[in-house]
This record gives structure tokens, sequence and C-alpha cells, in this order.
């Protein structure tokens, strides 16, 4: 894959048939999300709004995949910093994402950095372990997620990937924007300034996902 420096366990050196472009699908929990994901013009991507938790995101994506089967898939939205010194619009690329059920390695993680880093520039991009919970994180279990490795948390990354591998091989990632951290902790987004400021590079980060999205079909080098 072009602009990847590692390889990708499964997946052919072109995903899908020649000259055939996989849709892209981006899942995130709520309507601010989507409406910060929307705008893909030509490309050819469904924004899907799965609602809060892994049960929901798992349901929908599902779902979805029903009825386009060959998407690649990218979890993306909003999610709590574990690291100290994060702060509200940084962004995580995770490198694998995790939960009780296990983890899920993510394809091309540093071509989507690069991507990530040219669509925004000047934030700050993290990678590493993006884990699930059930319910929002506070306080002392911030501490102990990142005392596992991981960078950040939300609740739908992980099913909505485990969700998209269980339908078939396909390229899967996930991309979110720091809202919250541990110095900066956030009870509703879009009243203060870090949920705006956290909007704002949500909406700016999609052209990434777009270059990410054409690299993987592109034959391997």
């Amino acid at each position: 894959m072009e602009g990847a420096s590692e390889s990708s366990p499964g997946l052919p050196g072109r995903y899908g048939p020649p000259g055939v472009s996989a849709p892209l699908l981006i899942a995130c929990a709520l309507s601010i999300e989507r409406l910060a994901l929307r705008g893909g013009g030509r490309h050819p991507v469904t924004v899907l709004r799965t609602g809060m938790g892994p049960r929901n995101a798992e349901r929908a994506v599902l779902e979805a995949l029903g009825k386009q089967p060959e998407s690649v898939v990218v979890a993306s939205g909003f999610c709590a910093g574990l690291a100290p010194g994060m702060h509200p619009g940084d962004l995580v690329v995770a490198d694998e994402t995790r939960d009780a059920h296990g983890s899920t390695e993510c394809t091309s993680t540093q071509a989507l950095v690069k991507a990530v880093t040219r669509a925004v520039p000047g934030r700050t991009v993290h990678t590493g372990p993006l884990t699930g919970s059930g319910h929002v994180v506070r306080g002392h279990e911030r501490a102990e997620l990142r005392a596992t490795g991981a960078m950040a948390v939300d609740m739908e990354s992980a099913a909505t990937l485990r969700a998209a591998l269980s339908t078939g091989t396909r390229p899967v990632a996930a991309v979110r924007v720091v809202v919250d951290a541990p110095e900066h902790e956030l009870l509703r987004i879009g009243t203060v300034r870090g949920g705006i400021s956290a909007f704002r590079v949500l909406r700016a980060v999609l052209p990434a996902f777009f270059e990410w999205h054409r690299s993987l079909l592109l034959p391997r080098r």
C-alpha cells in the first residue's frame, strides 16, 4: 500500500477487483460527530450514526455492511485522552482497538498518521492502542486504563472494527479527536472551548480518511 511502512495481514496487494473502488463507511456515535464528518463530495462515503455504546455500534455496523458488504470501515468521533499532557483537539490514530473481547489490528496505520498530519497541520497526533469502555470514563478509571498501555478510550471503536471484520476481511481504522483529557475533563460537548475545538478538528480531518482510502486501492510497491 502506497505510503504505508507496514504490511496488513490478510489483505491483498490491491483491495477488491482492479479498477473498483470499495466504498468508505465512517461510523460515529453522535449526531454532532456526524455533522462534523459530513461533506464527502464525490468520494464514495457513507457516514453512519450508530448511537452510543458498543452494542449499538455493533448492531448498526452489521446492518450497514449488509447493504454495502465491500466497505472499508473507519471508526471516528470523539474520545477521552488517557495520557498526561493531552489536550482537547489532539488526535489519536489507533494502531489497534481493544476491549473485553480482544484486540483488532488497524490497517496501514502509518499511512493514515501521515494523512492526518497533513490534514490538520499544527495539531498533535498520537498513535497507540484505543481501548473500549461501556460507559463514560472518569477519575481513577482513566489512570487504570492508561496503565494498560492505552492511549485513549471511547465506547464504540472496538465494537465497530470487530463487527466489521466479523463479516469478512477488509481494511479498518480508528481515528478519534480528544474532547477531554486528564487535565481537561469535559462534561458537556459543545458548551465549552474544548468541545468546540474538537468539533473543528474532527471536521478538518475528513480529507485524511479519503487519502488513506485511496491509498488502499493502489498496488503495493
